[in-house]
């Protein structure tokens, strides 16, 4: 068993206030005795979304290695929810998810797949591929906690990736997100347990809070939340900036698959 945070924080277009919100939410985290550590997407800036791509790095740079830094300092497994990593397209980057370990190593990049191409009202459009190119790879790290499949935000309403990181081995899987205020009041929890219940996973959501200086366009849901594989809300983190922190114990995650083998019941192909 081990103990789990999601770190609930507000990015904006202030880049230094980012990092020093996100470093104090992970050293909070590692002051309550936690071994894995996430962060939310768009950790390192959320603001006009040209200027996010003029900001990318790759996963050398000064971002990343400031985090793995801090998972070296805490020894903790610490994922940087999502950051805009340079792509070969000079308009557009990666929104990338990275896991350290507790070396500061980098265990594994997920490029998010799914891209917010949404009308959340007629007045609330957002074209997230205008800036992001998307992913191609499904990505599960073999870890000593568990195996983790890693998603990002968008990708929670597309079952089928959560089947393909279960079907990959993933025990416990990650949704760093920044789900607006219109989805997130309606969608954000049922669909988040709903991804722990078919997977049988640990689901680690952390989540954006709040207004986003971007011109107003947004501002987050937050909620950030930890589930267990029988869909049960273990933690939660109130309003504002803080964590859910809750307990993870993998073998709940065997003693679920054998009580209900889903995997053995399927008969329609994927």
């Amino acid at each position: 068993m081990f103990l789990a945070a999601a770190v609930q924080m507000t990015s904006t277009s202030d880049a230094e206030g980012n990092l020093e919100q996100a470093t104090d939410g992970i050293r909070r985290a590692a002051r309550y005795g936690c071994s894995f550590v996430a962060t939310p997407e768009n950790t390192d800036y959320l603001g006009p979304h040209t200027e996010k791509v003029k900001r990318a790095q790759t996963l050398e740079g000064p971002l990343c290695a400031h985090y793995a830094g801090l998972a070296r300092e805490h020894g903790l497994h610490l994922l940087l929810g999502s950051f805009a990593e340079r792509s070969e397209d000079p308009a557009r980057c990666y929104n990338t998810s990275v896991l350290f370990g507790p070396d500061g190593r980098i265990l594994a990049s997920y490029r998010k797949i799914h891209l917010f191409d949404v009308d959340v009202s007629p007045e609330t459009r957002f074209k997230e591929s205008d800036t992001v190119v998307p992913g191609e790879r499904v990505v599960v790290a073999e870890t000593p906690l568990a195996k983790v499949g890693m998603s990002v935000c968008y990708d929670l309403r597309f079952p089928e990736l959560y089947r393909a990181l279960r079907d990959a081995g993933a025990t416990l899987i990650t949704i760093p997100s920044a789900f607006t205020l219109t989805t997130g009041k309606d969608h954000w929890e049922p669909l988040i347990r709903a991804r722990a219940i078919e997977t049988q996973c640990y689901v680690i959501a952390a989540g954006q809070q709040g207004q986003h200086d971007d011109g107003g366009l947004r501002a987050s849901w937050g909620h950030s939340m930890i589930v267990d594989p029988w869909g049960h809300v273990v933690g939660m983190a109130s309003d504002g900036p803080g964590l859910a922190v809750a307990e993870i114990d993998v073998r709940r995650v065997e003693t679920v698959r054998r009580g209900i083998p889903l995997a053995s019941h399927r008969r329609l192909p994927c």
